[in-house]
């Protein structure tokens, strides 16, 4: 029992934490809340289902295509409908939407509202200590904590990283200092695109890919948000496996009462705000995002 809860808590903790932290990283440099980021997911898991089913390409090029379409999708998006009004932010809660509601109904036109399921990059399983794991399993947290790696690699260690950060502290001294903010939003865009794209392509062999898939995980996400503390990349990862360990403990101990697991994970967050209003790394000064 104990070595399952910790294998599904980390496996959906990594999911979620590739999904908050890409929320997070937007909403901190943009100031944006992209309500669509959770359908990016969505489309990369059903571009995994199309180019294995229907174009017949083998699983490593079904998940390099997918990622790499989803997310000039997701940049194109940013380009076509919010880079000149990401500042009236009601607009945009409106537009993210529209696109969300856009890509579900598109999916519902192509593949109807059947469950599909992803072909797996490596079959098998091992038993360790009396529990069941897939090579699946292995591989898709693998490939999610190598993710999380490059993303902090790439925000502590790069000088694309310095300006995301710069962008994040304040936009009009990024530019002054001669940073193209708009350039560096286009790119943030693009990875936190990516980071939804990749959590897509993990899940699709796992879970079920079906047309209303992005609800559930965007109202995680955005409590895991919340609860980390608004635009901040750690609180969003530690809080992302929060979540998970919530959502784990009620589906093993309540196995009849596993449809509550979100109540309960969003209760704790609430309870925790109770304690800490802010979140558990909330801001106090703008400087402090990220």
């Amino acid at each position: 029992m104990i070595q399952l809860f910790v294998i599904q808590t980390l496996m959906t903790g990594g999911v979620y934490a590739l999904l908050a932290v890409g929320f997070s990283l937007i909403f901190g440099v943009a100031r944006m809340i992209n309500l669509a980021h959770t359908a990016f997911f969505m489309l990369a898991a059903y571009g995994m289902f199309f180019c294995s089913y229907q174009l017949g390409l083998d699983p490593i090029s079904s998940i390099i295509l997918s990622l790499v379409v989803t997310t000039g999708v997701g940049v194109l998006s940013y380009k076509l409908f919010i880079d000149r009004i990401r500042e009236h932010h009601a607009i945009v809660l409106l537009i993210t939407i529209a696109l969300a509601m856009v890509f579900q109904e598109l999916m519902l036109l192509a593949f109807g509202a059947h469950f599909r399921e992803a072909p797996t990059l490596i079959s098998g399983f091992m038993i360790v200590l009396g529990v069941r794991i897939t090579y699946q399993q292995i591989l898709s947290l693998g490939i999610v904590l190598v993710a999380l790696l490059c993303v902090w690699a790439l925000l502590t260690k790069t000088k694309l990283g310095i300006a995301i950060r710069a962008t994040a502290q304040d936009t009009e001294i990024a530019n002054l200092m001669g940073i193209n903010v708009s350039r560096i939003l286009l790119m943030t865009m693009g990875i936190a695109t990516a980071l939804a794209a990749v959590s897509g392509v993990v899940v699709a062999p796992l879970w079920v890919v079906y047309p209303y898939m992005w609800i559930s995980p965007l109202v995680m996400i955005m409590a895991i948000v919340v609860l980390g503390g608004l635009g901040s990349i750690r609180g969003s990862f530690i809080g992302a496996f929060i979540i998970a360990l919530v959502e784990t403990s009620v589906v093993l101990l309540m196995p009849m009462g596993a449809f509550l697991k979100g109540a309960f994970a969003l209760l704790a967050m609430v309870i925790i705000l109770v304690v800490r209003p802010e979140g558990l790394f909330g801001v106090v000064f703008e400087e402090e995002r990220l």
